[in-house]
């Protein structure tokens, strides 16, 4: 039995938007570039500005700070307001945040890099959240924000690098490349209309809550796996083998671009992702024990694989499982989820003084495999529970499969 319908802010992308989604699609490639650039310029920062490794960390880290409440306000924001006034806001607060890194590189102060790095956070979250749903909504394609940010990552990361390595005032220029991108993808997506309609939702709470259930079972418990695997790739590794800053920008460039060509081709279930990242863990903690760098190389390239088999699960059933006034904060939950990973380099850290880095690896890699196992387990459950009538009642707004 269905309620009445209602009328809510809902996604209905206007007709033939496929270019239009496109165009603005570079707005998460400057957001995944505002996140890694910075990442490739730590060596620099280290060696320039004479920072300590505590306040470096505390530079990587005060990103996340910033980016997970973003992330759970603009969701639910995005939904009332609307994606395009959102996202677009949260464009020009990247690119503002991005000013202030340049300016905290030339004047040598942590007191400006500290508030650019937040505010990279705050912005990108944001764009995260109500970015991906108007991208998805636009382009009707769930992957198209993952593949975007995911370029974003791998391409900010190395020109940072190879600019913070031979071209003149490194933390500066370094950040040029983003200023540019983001004014462009700015004047890009203008041309795209908004995709939030007031127009009537079917449905009962029913329906909402074994949608809900689905997410939370299958969806979510993935997530940090999402970034675990790369941040492992070009986080852990390069810090371990004490790499240069070359290397460390290829890791960086690497991880995400093997999750991109991953994304793009790959049918992804919720084991294989978390398979292929316990191969690249496994092969990560041989490396670190031998310091082999082509080797490490190698773990960093598998590990972005998982990675875009990973985001390319969670988006697509995302997309499926949410009822399409909620998609954006639907999304939201999950990049916030997703960025729990984020942390893992520094939990490794701290364990580091009980056991050695290719131990610990070697622990996620087994923690990597019982999770696939029990995944498997929990989605054959859920499909099992999942009556016909249930799926009639809910083809609405979830798929039974990921496309």
């Amino acid at each position: 039995m269905t309620t009445p319908p209602v009328t809510a802010s809902v996604a209905a992308a206007p007709a033939a938007t496929g270019t239009r989604g496109a165009r603005a699609a570079w707005i998460m490639l400057a957001s995944g570039w505002s996140a890694n650039q910075f990442s490739a310029l730590l060596g620099a920062y280290r060696s320039h500005l004479g920072l300590t490794e505590s306040t470096v960390t505390g530079l990587f880290a005060v990103y996340v700070i910033g980016l997970i409440p973003a992330l759970l306000i603009a969701g639910p924001l995005a939904d009332r307001r609307g994606r395009r006034r959102v996202a677009l806001a949260a464009l020009t607060l990247n690119v503002l945040s991005t000013l202030l890194l340049m300016v905290g590189g030339a004047w040598g102060g942590t007191w400006l890099l500290l508030p650019g790095r937040f505010l990279t956070g705050v912005s990108a979250g944001a764009l995260l959240a109500a970015g991906s749903a108007w991208i998805k909504e636009l382009s009707d394609s769930p992957r198209r924000p993952g593949l975007f940010v995911s370029a974003g990552f791998a391409t900010g990361g190395l020109v940072a690098a190879l600019i913070a390595q031979w071209a003149p005032w490194p933390m500066v220029t370094a950040y040029v490349p983003h200023v540019v991108l983001g004014a462009t993808a700015g004047w890009l997506a203008l041309a795209a209309p908004e995709t939030a309609r007031p127009v009537p939702v079917h449905g009962s709470e029913a329906d909402h809550e074994h949608t809900g259930h689905r997410f939370r079972r299958t969806v979510l418990p993935l997530a940090p796996w999402v970034f675990t695997a790369p941040t492992i790739g070009f986080v852990t590794l390069p810090s371990t083998l004490h790499t240069g800053l070359i290397l460390t920008g290829v890791a960086t460039a690497v991880v995400p671009g093997t999750g991109l060509l991953t994304a793009r081709r790959a049918r992804s279930t919720p084991t294989s992702g978390l398979l292929v990242v316990a191969v690249g863990t496994a092969t990560a903690a041989v490396a670190a024990a031998t310091e082999n760098e082509p080797l490490a190389l190698l773990a960093a390239i598998v590990l972005g694989a998982g990675y875009g088999l990973a985001l390319t699960y969670g988006l697509t059933r995302t997309a499926a499982l949410a009822p399409p006034h909620q998609l954006a904060r639907w999304t939201a939950r999950f990049w916030t989820v997703a960025y729990l990973g984020m942390f893992t380099p520094y939990v490794l850290t701290l364990l580091a003084h009980v056991t050695t880095t290719p131990v610990l690896l070697a622990a996620v890699t087994l923690l990597a495999l019982a999770h696939a196992g029990f995944g498997s387990y929990q989605v054959k459950r859920l499909a099992r529970r999942h009556t016909p009538g249930q799926a009639r009642s809910g083809r609405a707004w979830c798929s039974p499969t990921t496309r």
